[in-house]
């Protein structure tokens, strides 16, 4: 169940809700064997294109969408992620497209021309006009209050740097995690001299301590390593796919045992638990 914009931006960095741990009667082995072949999809969202200043948010209902001008939550996890499109007859990347190549974790692509991404010449400046022909991003997986599931948002290169800095000077130089706040992603116009693009801003709202921090931190933890499995699933995946017989790492496909904490899958919603304000 999505949460409307006015009951958003209602909720507030000292009333942020939590799923509760979800009680199942199945152990891991059961809920792996149900889950084999099916592939989770995340609620993706975009920084729009042309300057415009407000998120498009996933509903579900495909045809009606939900519109924010800010997003609200938790950092739970974020990773790079490369994608290659050869070029249209327009000169421009065709992102509707399956990518030609693609480097789920940012370092290793999948695909033509594949490989290691340091070492590919479409992963240089100058190879499409001034930039890349490989397309630099970013994932960031936001959890916002009261939802089970985080958004899971697309940023471009342009909102990579920001995004660095932020992590840095709100995170790392004060020795803390990027889930230890609740932070809101804004967006703000700009122009290269040529045409208006949209940039991510980002605002530490509050800090998490104690208790909470705690509840916090082990859901971050246990959603970290299943979405490392799952990444490394889909690059097996594209390499099947693809052909390509390289050995890219030995990671199992089975989900970690978090003592049911967490599970990618299967139940999307369930009760809840409000951390302590």
């Amino acid at each position: 169940m999505s949460i409307q914009n006015n009951e958003l931006m209602t909720t507030t960095g000292n009333n942020f809700i939590l799923p509760q741990a979800m009680e199942t009667t199945f152990t891991a082995e059961e809920l792996a064997e149900d889950m084999d072949g099916i592939q989770l999809n995340f609620q993706q969202v975009k920084v729009p294109a042309g300057g415009a200043l407000q998120y498009e948010i996933p509903t579900e209902d495909p045809d009606n969408p939900d519109y924010s001008r800010y997003l609200e939550g938790v950092m739970l996890y974020h990773h790079p992620s490369n994608a290659y499109w050869p070029e249209t007859e327009d000169g421009e990347d065709d992102d509707n497209a399956p990518p030609q190549c693609q480097a789920l974790d940012g370092k290793f692509g999948h695909g033509s021309p594949g490989g290691l991404c340091d070492a590919c010449g479409y992963n240089r400046f100058g190879t499409r006009g001034r930039g890349k022909a490989c397309k630099n991003m970013h994932m960031v997986y936001l959890l916002r209050s009261g939802e089970f599931m985080p958004l899971q948002i697309s940023l471009p290169p342009t909102s990579i740097r920001p995004f660095n800095e932020f992590v840095s000077r709100a995170f790392l130089l004060r020795r803390r995690g990027i889930c230890s706040a609740v932070v809101q992603l804004g967006l703000k116009k700009m122009n290269n001299g040529k045409d208006d693009y949209s940039v991510t801003t980002f605002k530490l709202l509050r800090d998490f301590e104690g208790e909470e921090l705690r509840q916090i931190r082990d859901y971050a933890d246990q959603f970290k390593e299943q979405v490392k499995v799952m990444l490394a699933q889909r690059a097996e995946q594209a390499d099947a796919a693809s052909g390509d017989v390289v050995e890219v790492g030995t990671t199992s496909r089975r989900l970690p045992d978090n003592e049911d904490h967490f599970a990618i899958g299967g139940v999307i919603d369930g009760e809840r638990e409000e951390l302590p304000a």
